[in-house]
Formats: C-alpha cells, sequence, structure tokens
C-alpha cells in the first residue's frame, strides 16, 4: 500500500472518535461554567417552564440571587412559592450541595404547590416542602443561611400577619442570616391605606416589619425596578401584567409597562 492510500486509512478511522471528542470537551466547558457561574447556570437550565423564561426580563432572577448572596451551598428557604417560579431555579440551584425548603402556607396554595413538584421529580426530588405554620417547627431555628419571599408581604399587610411570620423568619434564621424581600413598591408619599388593598407597599413599611422583628437593615437594589408602573391603579397591582385583571380592556397599555416596580430589599439577622 502506497503512503497516500495509507494516510487515507488512518484520516478515515480517526473521523468517528473526533465529534466525540468534541462532545467530552463540551461537557467539560459546561461542568466549568456551572462551577464558575451556578446561578447563572440554574437560570439557563432548560428544564425550566418557557413561560417562566419569558418573565425573566422582569424578574432578573440571577441579578437578584446573587444580590441576596444565595450559593449552592446553603440552606435556603423560600417563603410561599406558589407556581414556583423560583423554586424552579432554586431546586437545581441547592440539590447537590445545600438545602432548599419550600415554606407554603396552608389551603388550596399548598395542594397547588404539591402539582408543582409531583410534575417534574427529576427536579424537586430533594425540595422539602414545609406547610406553614403547622409544620413550621421541622425547620430547625438557626439553621437557615437564607430566607427568601417573592412578592408576598402584601398579602401578609393585608391579612395581618407580617409580625408573626417575620419572626419566624428570624427564628430559623443562622445568627448573620439573609432575609431577601421582593415586593410591589408604593411611592413614600400615598395614603398608607392603598397598602391594604393596592397590593404595593412603601418600602419604610417593610423596613419597619422587619426591624421590628429584630433585622438590621442591609441594603437595597433597583435591580426589580420598573419607572413606567405609576402603581395608581384602579384594581391594583393585578391591573398588570401578569394577572391583567382588566382582560382585554387596556391589554396593550398594560403589557408595554410590562411586571410592576418592585423594590429589592435585604435584611440580616444580627450575628451577636
Amino acid at each position: 500500500m502506497n503512503r497516500l492510500a495509507c494516510f487515507g486509512l488512518l484520516l478515515t478511522a480517526a473521523l468517528p472518535f473526533a465529534p466525540l471528542a468534541a462532545q467530552h470537551a463540551g461537557h467539560g466547558d459546561h461542568a466549568a461554567h456551572r462551577a464558575a457561574d451556578p446561578i447563572g447556570a440554574a437560570v439557563a437550565d432548560p428544564n425550566r417552564t418557557p413561560a417562566h423564561v419569558e418573565r425573566d426580563r422582569y424578574r432578573h432572577p440571577a441579578e437578584t440571587l446573587a444580590f441576596f448572596g444565595v450559593t449552592p451551598q446553603q440552606t435556603v428557604v423560600e417563603y410561599s412559592p406558589g407556581g414556583g417560579w423560583y423554586s424552579e431555579i432554586l431546586a437545581p440551584l441547592l440539590r447537590d450541595h445545600g438545602t432548599f425548603y419550600a415554606l407554603q402556607p396552608s389551603g388550596r396554595y399548598l395542594e397547588g404547590y404539591k402539582k408543582v413538584l409531583a410534575a417534574k421529580p427529576a427536579v424537586y426530588d430533594r425540595v422539602k416542602l414545609i406547610a406553614y405554620p403547622e409544620e413550621a417547627a421541622q425547620i430547625p431555628p438557626g439553621s437557615v443561611d437564607t430566607v427568601l419571599t417573592f412578592r408576598n408581604v402584601h398579602n401578609m399587610v393585608m391579612a395581618g400577619s407580617e409580625a408573626a411570620t417575620f419572626k419566624a423568619f428570624f427564628d430559623m434564621l443562622k445568627p448573620g442570616g439573609t432575609l431577601g424581600v421582593v415586593d410591589h413598591r408604593l411611592p413614600e408619599d400615598r395614603d398608607d391605606a392603598q397598602e391594604k388593598s393596592s397590593g404595593y407597599l412603601k418600602v419604610s413599611t417593610v423596613r419597619r416589619i422587619a426591624q421590628s422583628a429584630g433585622f438590621e437593615y442591609a441594603g437595597a437594589s433597583e435591580i426589580n425596578a420598573n419607572p413606567e408602573d405609576t402603581a395608581d391603579w384602579e384594581k391594583g397591582v393585578w391591573t398588570l401584567p401578569p394577572t391583567l385583571s382588566q382582560g382585554e380592556t387596556d391589554k396593550d397599555k398594560y403589557l408595554a409597562i410590562g411586571e410592576s416596580d418592585r423594590m429589592t430589599l435585604k435584611f440580616r439577622k444580627p450575628a451577636r
């Protein structure tokens, strides 16, 4: 066999291995990305619901979780995860090296969240679902690194349960632990009565609730701000997407505004 033919056989024999080598390199790149940016990798997880991904532009999950200091090794509580929007990110983020408690208030939302978990067992198999308040004692006091609650404090205020719930957050956190709050923001010059019906809260109100429970204020971010939201809608925050309580009436207008203007506040349990 001449030298050229021999070379051709060697080249042909090598070809099937080239894609395999590239595939292994791709796996290595993916693992390196997860290690370098675990939050970003969880946000980019292909198992996320496409409709949830569409809302990233309003909710900025990677930037929000980074601001709150969440890491894959932590014990994290998400209070009232509802339809699982953030759970879909937190579950894979914390799955291998951390602990994820879903602290869901009892009632119809608890049953709905159970269905969310059951729909994707490969994603949620290690989530610890805790009914609040009756099972909250299953989370050991002083064992949690971070408590997160997204757009829920206004519900506590409307129900009059904010003091007890923030006290529960305080008790489960480690000294130095973080409470992260995102909620719909009411301008400070508005009537306080609007906080009982509009779904919006003043930053000063949330700070007062947290500090009354023993927390120290640790900072704020404008990650989730929306200056197009005037927070003066007749039917409250639910006028805007995703609820769109007005139905087809002025729908395009509200879609153009986007989701609500939101405060993003960080509190800390004193280390002493």
